[in-house]
């Protein structure tokens, strides 16, 4: 038979919780005993329970005091208070300390079935609010976490495994890639999320300021050090801290970040004294630190201590049907600064630009190549004009890297110009053939096509297709 739920009876009367035992047990539920508030709240620690029956009169630790303390453990346990004296002041005095009901000796079998249900369901009902407000948490904290592609979505959900827990995390891609971008969605999806979030650019901070920057410095601990100054990590105390380019870090540094990784403590510059922190620690570098290794420049001990939990982000070349909703996105984002109201909908010869482009400095340079189309827009629409040469003709940054010059002839701009032409024909007939051979039914057209359906949704309107034709 399956269990409703789970119940703990905490009762010092045998006879009592034998009753109450059998009783539950018979309606399907799960149920502990204990004999005393001490007993039953260590129970609780080991496993959170549906329901807590707790009587009022026990030695020891009184049922009233128990109550206060169940709270403090789990703010929502739902615990019904039984008494042999249920005056008034004792139902009042229950409720104001939050039980969630106040049953009488002797009672009814109906009664305590009835309480025991309607707790389990306020509990119920407590969960799916808690787990909705991390769904909407989570889907708020993306932010500009964009993308439909395949390897997109396997990186949000290892966001969503990794970050309830306190592992650290290290975080690889190319530059531009939306790594602090990552480390603050798993940040703001964690426990720690109302606590700080502190991002230390390795290297841009000299290497014989970056320990007094990570760890803190005593006044007088060395030229300079005119007063006491608290270090990043004991800033980020209770929270989080990026350690973006991790890979720069100088050897000496690395010795002590091992130590605050396994020990959780530091010593600040000039002090003899350890401090202790709970700090998580997410990592990021643009360098394969698996060679740093080889090489000698990155300690092994303290890569395998960083890289518990891995996360790779692909460069933008490998995921192009994230493009559009990229520069769709970054549309709204910068007509929404810049008081523009250029349209989402992108022609198709910019998008087959876009789409080309190999993008070697990623999301990062596509976001810039859209801010600046949109503050220099002319009118309502992005063309061709509004991108950067390399982006715009292509046969000229292909020629500028080959020959070092930007230089390119009208017969290599009209070959390309062709080139886009015959790309966009192309996708509109595949799109178009997909359609059809689906009855116009968009979802089974996108998997026919291996493209996400809102990628397919925009590619529709961006090319003007009726999908009823």
């Amino acid at each position: 038979m399956a269990k409703k739920g789970s119940v703990l009876v905490v009762d010092d009367e045998e006879i009592m919780r034998d009753v109450l035992e059998t009783l539950l047990s018979a309606a399907g539920y799960r149920v502990d005993l204990a004999k005393t508030g001490e007993e039953g709240l260590e129970a609780y620690g080991r496993r959170a329970y549906d329901v807590v029956l707790l009587y009022v009169s026990m030695p020891g630790m009184g049922g009233l005091r128990a109550l206060e303390e169940f709270l403090k453990m789990d703010a929502e346990a739902a615990v019904i208070m039984i008494t042999a004296y249920a005056t008034f002041d004792t139902a009042i005095a229950a409720w104001e300390k939050g039980a969630f009901g106040c049953i009488r000796k002797p009672f009814q079998n109906e009664q305590i079935i009835a309480q025991v249900s309607a707790g389990i369901k306020r509990r119920r009902k407590e969960e799916e609010r808690q787990s909705l407000r991390r769904a909407m948490s989570r889907a708020v904290d993306r932010g500009e976490m964009v993308g439909h592609s395949d390897v997109m979505q396997e990186v949000f959900r290892l966001v969503d495994q990794v970050a309830p827990a306190r592992s650290t995390v290290l975080i690889t891609g190319e530059s531009g890639t939306g790594k602090e971008l990552i480390a603050k969605a798993i940040h703001e999806a964690s426990p720690r999320a109302t606590k700080p979030f502190v991002t230390v650019n390795s290297s841009n901070i000299p290497t014989e300021l970056l320990e007094s920057e990570l760890f803190g410095h005593t006044r007088g601990a060395f030229t300079g050090a005119v007063a006491a100054k608290k270090g990043l990590f004991e800033v980020a105390d209770g929270g989080s801290i990026f350690l973006d380019e991790i890979g720069d870090i100088p050897p000496e540094t690395q010795a002590r970040l091992l130590r605050v990784i396994q020990e959780r403590e530091f010593t600040p510059l000039g002090d003899t004294s350890p401090r202790r922190v709970d700090v998580r620690i997410i990592a990021a570098t643009n360098i394969d630190l698996k060679e740093a290794v080889k090489q000698g420049t990155f300690r092994e001990d303290l890569y395998y201590r960083l890289s518990v939990v891995p996360i790779e982000l692909p460069p933008l070349r490998d995921r192009r049907e994230d493009i559009l909703l990229l520069a769709q996105h970054f549309i709204r984002k910068y007509n929404e600064e810049n008081g523009r109201q250029v349209s989402e909908q992108i022609n198709p010869e910019v998008l087959a630009l876009l789409e080309s482009y190999s993008w070697p400095g990623n999301v990062r340079e596509l976001e810039n190549a859209i801010e600046r189309a949109v503050v220099i827009a002319p009118g309502l629409e992005i063309t061709r004009e509004c991108l950067r040469t390399e982006v715009s003709d292509p046969q000229v940054a292909r020629a500028s890297l080959r020959e070092g010059s930007s230089g390119t002839s009208s017969l290599d701009i009209g070959r390309g110009i062709n080139f886009y032409d015959e790309v966009r024909r192309f996708e509109i007939d595949l799109i178009r053939q997909a359609l059809e051979r689906t009855g116009g039914h968009q979802s089974r057209a996108a998997r026919l096509l291996g493209m996400n359906a809102t990628t397919l949704n925009s590619k529709i309107k961006t090319y003007n297709i009726d999908p009823r034709q």
